[in-house]
């Protein structure tokens, strides 16, 4: 009988052996929670296709910020869903405005504890619900939407936000931003960029979490789900405009890119793991398909292994804490 000259297994034999042989680790650090946060409401609201996650007021904002600081977890990141909305988002730039009176209630509160970021981008904001400033024939105006977001940027850079999340996709955004950033000597902001943000069917549960007024689709700038070398192109063109952090969004589908875009670009390199792929996990848990805990966990150690430095997930604060009690 011939036996093996390779023995791999010798690497898993016990869970001591396991853990010390583990190429790739997962801690709360590396965890940044997605919260949203609502204009004219006094309690939290449910939303129905994110079982667990809610619409805070101001008030209930805070209290999920101080227990996300306590489990350590990397950061937070803001969306604003006001009470009204126009053509240009001016609820985005306006400092009464709920995305910039939650920034600073938030620095405020956790500040000091974690790195407090904002979404940067029109669509929670218009009644078109598109991420810019429409034409006359519906199109986005790409450097008319240029314009508002340096405004946007600067509104919450004044409030107060270290990282500014600008996910609208449109080209120059990053240097626009910086330039702006710059002039008004907020040379510390952060500027995350989401480069490579795909269109596609995982965003649902989100628009009903930011109640979007989306009509028709963001294909026109968005990337089209069968362009992995376009999304490494969009993340070294917003490096070399100053972004000190790119994303990849959604995470599961576009585990390839996230490795390729960490491959090519020198700066840290994040991933969105996004409402639809939390959405899918609660619903097979609900109804006993899969062991919840495990799958959520392996998600994020999958996305950690594809190359993501850091993830935004709507389980950060579960998961640190699972982390936290297994050291």
């Amino acid at each position: 009988m011939s036996f093996p000259e390779h023995r791999p297994r010798r690497l898993r034999r016990t869970p001591a052996v396991r853990r010390l042989a583990r190429e790739t680790h997962l801690v709360p650090s590396q965890l940044v929670l997605p919260m949203f946060v609502r204009e004219g409401i006094t309690e939290p609201s449910p939303i129905g296709s994110m079982p667990g996650i809610v619409q805070h007021s101001l008030d209930s904002l805070r209290r999920a910020a101080a227990e996300a600081a306590e489990e350590r977890i990397g950061g937070v990141m803001l969306f604003g869903v006001p009470e009204t909305r126009d053509a240009v988002g001016s609820g985005a730039d306006d400092p009464n405005g709920i995305l910039n009176r939650a920034t600073e209630a938030v620095v405020a509160e956790v500040g000091d504890a974690l790195v407090v970021q904002t979404d940067l981008c029109l669509d929670e904001f218009t009644d078109h619900g598109h991420c810019g400033v429409l034409r006359a024939d519906g199109s986005v105006d790409n450097d008319a939407t240029l314009e508002r977001y340096t405004a946007m940027g600067l509104a919450q850079a004044r409030a107060g936000s270290a990282m500014l999340g600008l996910s609208g996709m449109m080209d120059g955004q990053v240097g626009a931003v910086r330039e702006a950033l710059d002039a008004e000597g907020f040379t510390d902001t952060l500027i995350l960029a989401y480069s490579a943000k795909y269109a596609g069917a995982f965003y649902g549960p989100f628009r009903e979490a930011v109640d979007s007024q989306l009509k028709g689709d963001r294909r026109s700038y968005q990337l089209d789900p069968g362009n992995g070398r376009e999304g490494v192109r969009e993340a070294l063109l917003d490096v070399e405009e100053g972004a000190d952090v790119v994303m990849v969004k959604p995470a599961l589908p576009y585990l390839d890119v996230l490795a390729d875009v960490r491959a090519s670009v020198d700066v840290p390199v994040w991933a969105y793991q996004v409402s639809g792929e939390y959405a899918m996990v609660e619903a097979a848990a609900a109804h006993g398909w899969i062991d919840r805990r495990g799958a959520i966990l392996e998600s994020l150690l999958g996305i950690r292994r594809a190359g993501a430095d850091a993830i935004l997930t709507y389980w950060a604060v579960e998961a640190a804490r699972w982390l936290r009690a297994e050291l």
